[in-house]
């Protein structure tokens, strides 16, 4: 079947095996160059040469597209979701007790050697899409205090994340790499919730 004609026939289109990937391979490339706030199913869809209804078919929502994307075992948006009802005081430990064990799951391990490649590769805006499109995001506002804080905040939160990802799983320094996802929680937590919401020296 020809790309118009996929691209006119809503649903599951019939003989096309390449299609599903053609479709991630557009979203990864359009989410890495605008973000994911500036991404839309429309444009991956046209993109891809293909009808919106088949994105949202294979892939779901713009969100699970996106995680589907960076190869995440979970939509990010279930990771914030689980944090809405968390205290802003009880972030900073929350946020690692859920994403560090995850990361260590097997289903996990996708999500780590997609990391390792965009770090090596030239996808670099797929990371700073998931840090400032999603967590900066959906987080920021919380701890906007004093105001106009909100964003650099969660910017040092994913700084010390990404630099557990790095050490932990892709240089795999020790013995980091063999603590227990408890003693790594236990261990930023309080750092983290210290960025979220204690004094930003030279900053404010």
């Amino acid at each position: 079947m020809s790309a118009e004609a996929e691209r006119k026939r809503p649903g599951r289109p019939r003989g096309a095996s390449d299609t599903r990937e053609r479709i991630l391979k557009c979203a990864r490339d359009l989410f890495a160059r605008n973000g994911l706030d500036k991404t839309s199913i429309r444009a991956v869809a046209a993109a891809a040469g293909v009808d919106p209804a088949l994105v949202h078919h294979y892939y779901g929502t713009k969100q699970q597209l996106f995680a589907a994307a960076i190869e995440a075992p979970v939509n990010p948006m279930e990771i914030i979701r689980s944090m809405q009802d968390t205290p802003v005081e009880e972030l900073g430990h929350k946020l690692p007790s859920v994403i560090v064990p995850l990361w260590d799951s097997e289903a996990g391990q996708g999500f780590i050697a997609t990391l390792r490649s965009l770090l090596a590769g030239s996808e670099v805006g797929l990371i700073r899409s998931f840090l400032q499109d999603v967590i900066a995001t959906e987080i920021g506002p919380r701890v906007d205090n004093p105001p106009g804080t909100g964003r650099i905040r969660v910017q040092f939160v994913a700084s010390q994340l990404v630099g557990i990802v790095v050490a932990r799983y892709i240089l795999e320094l020790e013995p980091i790499r063999s603590l227990s996802a408890e003693q790594i929680v236990e261990t930023i937590g309080p750092n983290l919730q210290r960025y979220l919401t204690g004094e930003l020296p030279g900053l404010v």
